[in-house]
């Protein structure tokens, strides 16, 4: 026994593994003399992932925020028609046959403020959305390479310090549309490498049970991102509106810091291994006189072993492709609601009136929180179901119907408004939060990769990276589609749910076969068909 006892420390030194733990949780442990339960690390790694993702979010949000102080005169229009928007009466300065907005600060910042500053606005979205999607690639990529505590620091950090260059273009009076440009696009890039790395390092503590709920529960931080950074840059822009880009930009830096002194990103790095649950139990790998279990040395051992999946092979995953384009349509339509919701509600006639563009962005929130409701839905249905084609699937089909009432009826009233802008949210970013958590964890770790655990970020990557483009898309046809009708802009995002439900067809159809041959033959597993 003592011979055994011997040998497994002896194996266990000569494996040098290397204290990975994050500063704050090595002082709490060594102090302690213990570890902290699997519960522990589970909750706080879901609290600042959850805070992580949302200051991403927030700092998204506020770019959308400044385009009004920046160009003041939009909406304008040398055939603009008072008639058809009264409300605009009491913004607008009207004299010297000029249109511009009242309290506008100083006129609206050069060169945003001419008569193509709408469609700069327009270029630095799409650009910020291009390079996001295209770093997203990579940024999986990295990821699946690297620490990803330091990974996610790096990207949180570059995001804040990029956000606050913009902003800092007020204090220095930079009127080059190009520095902008630049900036927003190196800000793309560091926003890219988030996504990845947050939904890696939760799917690294969830196994597959659950996860769907538990994903939908914690996808909420970006609908809680977006109205926090509404508030805030709404907030500070009476300040000068490069508060509005700065102090968002110094939020995600500080929780860039949590993340580097707090954040574990796997059970293995602090001492553990997947579905170690015990509450009381000395540290593992750690201690003066170490004692790690056969099967932790076993996982540890393959790990080393394992080579991060390359992007040809992550493709090849089953599944993967399908849910990529999928996410394609379906982004394709939740980032146009993202960025013309306020403009849509301003310029529609709701119940006999015009309402604000204040009113109108308060208005807008009732869609996020449709989508929260929507993520935790999709999430617990799955579970229970343990289809996530067939959720997602039908999420996408119920969101046609969604948008044609929310169009035809939409204008009746205030009340009418929310309740079919909810309903439109929930299902809408339903399947969007399904796609990017947890289906993205399970593919991450599908069987075909034969217990290689290196593939999550590059996995997760591809299926959002190719949802961006869609989500750089959506948007740019909008602007030209509700120059003609937002008939027109409704039938286009229609058309994309129902394309985006097509694609999932084969998976659904694997998932019914997979279900019924389990209710054929009750030992075989209900989920041999993933996805």
């Amino acid at each position: 026994m003592s011979s055994s006892i011997g040998s497994i420390h002896e194996l266990y030194h000569s494996l040098e593994i290397k204290d990975e733990r994050p500063y704050v949780i090595r002082v709490i442990e060594d102090f302690k003399k213990r570890s902290l339960s699997y519960h522990t690390y589970q909750g706080l790694v879901l609290i600042v992932t959850f805070l992580s993702y949302a200051t991403y979010h927030v700092t998204r949000k506020t770019s959308s925020i400044v385009k009004g102080a920046l160009d003041p005169q939009t909406p304008t229009s040398p055939s603009l028609d008072l008639k058809s928007y009264p409300w605009q009466k009491n913004y607008l300065n009207l004299s010297n046959g000029n249109v511009t907005l009242l309290g506008a600060n100083n006129g609206g910042w050069e060169p945003f403020n001419g008569s193509d500053g709408t469609a700069m606005l327009g270029y630095l979205d799409v650009a910020f959305l291009a390079v996001y999607a295209g770093g997203m690639f990579f940024s999986g990529h990295l990821g699946d390479r690297m620490n990803l505590r330091v990974f996610l620091t790096i990207g949180m950090i570059g995001t804040g310090f990029f956000t606050a260059l913009f902003g800092m273009g007020y204090w220095f009076n930079i009127h080059n549309f190009y520095y902008y440009l630049v900036v927003q696009m190196l800000a793309g890039v560091f926003q890219s490498s988030g996504w990845p790395s947050v939904v890696a390092i939760v799917g690294n503590w969830f196994g597959k049970g659950g996860r769907g709920l538990i994903m939908g529960i914690w996808n909420a931080h970006t609908s809680v991102g977006n109205i926090t950074g509404s508030l805030v840059a709404s907030a500070l822009l009476k300040y000068g509106w490069g508060w509005s880009m700065f102090v968002p930009g110094l939020m995600i830096g500080f929780i860039g810091l949590v993340v580097f002194f707090v954040l574990p990103v796997s059970p293995l790095s602090v001492g553990m291994h997947m579905g170690d649950e015990e509450t009381d139990s000395p540290k593992k790998g750690f201690l003066a006189e170490p004692f790690m279990p056969l099967e932790a040395i076993a996982e540890h051992e393959t790990l080393e072993e394992e080579k991060a999946v390359g992007f040809i092979e992550a493709w090849k995953i089953p599944g993967v492709a399908n849910y990529a384009l999928c996410l394609f349509f379906a982004k394709l339509v939740a980032y146009t609601f993202l960025y013309w919701l306020p403009f849509y509600i301003s310029y529609t006639e709701i119940g006999g009136e015009y309402l604000s563009s204040e009113t109108a962005g308060n208005l807008s929130t009732f869609f996020d929180l449709g989508g929260v409701v929507g993520g935790i839905l999709a999430g617990f249905v799955s579970d229970k179901l343990d289809a996530r084609a067939i959720t997602a699937a039908s999420f996408t089909y119920f969101t046609i119907p969604a948008l044609y009432m929310y169009r035809s009826y939409g204008f009746i009233n205030v009340y009418m408004n929310i309740g079919l802008m909810f309903i439109a949210g929930m299902f809408v970013n339903g399947p969007y939060a399904l796609i990017t958590t947890a289906v993205s964890a399970d593919l991450g770790t599908h069987k075909s990769l034969k217990g290689n655990s290196r593939a999550l970020a590059t996995v997760t990557a591809i299926i959002d990276g190719t949802g961006s483009i869609g989500a750089a898309i959506g948007p740019l046809l909008t602007g030209y589609f509700s120059a003609i009708s937002w008939d027109a802009v409704f039938t286009m995002l229609m058309t994309a749910a129902l394309i985006a439900g097509l694609l999932l067809t084969k998976l659904v159809i694997d998932e019914i076969r997979a279900k019924i041959d389990g209710y054929r033959s009750p030992r075989g597993s209900r989920a041999d068909v993933l996805v």
